[in-house]
């Protein structure tokens, strides 16, 4: 079984964990899914590394082959969140398995983490979807960050940088999980999710998660 107890306690390496998110962040600016990255992260959080050997990896070994350190310590730590919100048996999956499960998972894992995108796509896309549109309008983005800002304010104090870069992010996520054709024709696909996955994430209790992804009602 590809996930075991997703609605458990969520798995976490060895050195502290930051505290859970609240609300609406910013950080899925830091990256899309980021697959062959996640690969890579999974890997190094299968070892269970403390702090020392994370940094050490990060930034002496440049694991994720990143320039500047700042960004590669950037990607990990937010790949290693989303990670930590499902458990530790996918990971070898994500690291080694093929490539759409792994993406699916971390389309999962990515939407249990950002309350943004799970809100874009419970209610921007799946509202696409219910109304026949053949493409995704990024005319919806502004009116659906009004409706986030009314939920949580400090999404108002965003920058229209920070704003553009999200969208361009989640669309990209998108695109990679396969619901649009690409990030310029915005053309929708039909939800499909691997049958190992739904199965995994059905026997996990995350039939609500399954219902979403599906964009069911």
């Amino acid at each position: 079984m590809l996930i075991e107890q997703l609605h458990s306690q969520p798995a976490s390496t060895d050195f502290h964990r930051p505290h859970a998110l609240k609300g609406y962040q910013a950080d899925l600016s830091a990256g899309s899914l980021m697959i062959p990255e996640s690969r890579i992260i999974a890997g190094l959080m299968l070892q269970r590394p403390d702090r020392a050997a994370w940094e050490r990896a990060l930034r002496v070994d440049n694991i994720l082959q990143k320039s500047s350190p700042a960004t590669a310590a950037r990607q990990a730590r937010l790949i290693r969140l989303r990670l930590e919100t499902i458990d530790a048996s996918a990971w070898s999956s994500i690291r080694n398995g093929d490539k759409e499960i792994a993406t699916q998972l971390l389309f999962a894992a990515a939407l249990k983490h950002s309350q943004l995108l799970t809100d874009f796509l419970r209610e921007v896309v799946a509202d696409h979807v219910r109304r026949l549109e053949d493409s995704l309008s990024v005319t919806a983005w502004e009116p659906f960050l009004h409706d986030c800002a009314a939920r949580d304010p400090s999404v108002a104090s965003w920058s229209n940088s920070t704003r553009k870069k999200l969208l361009q992010v989640i669309i990209r996520i998108l695109a990679e999980a396969r619901y649009l054709e690409t990030t310029r024709s915005l053309r929708l696909l039909p939800p499909h999710l691997h049958p190992a996955v739904r199965q995994s994430l059905l026997a996990a209790g995350e039939g609500q998660l399954v219902s979403m992804m599906e964009i069911r009602a």
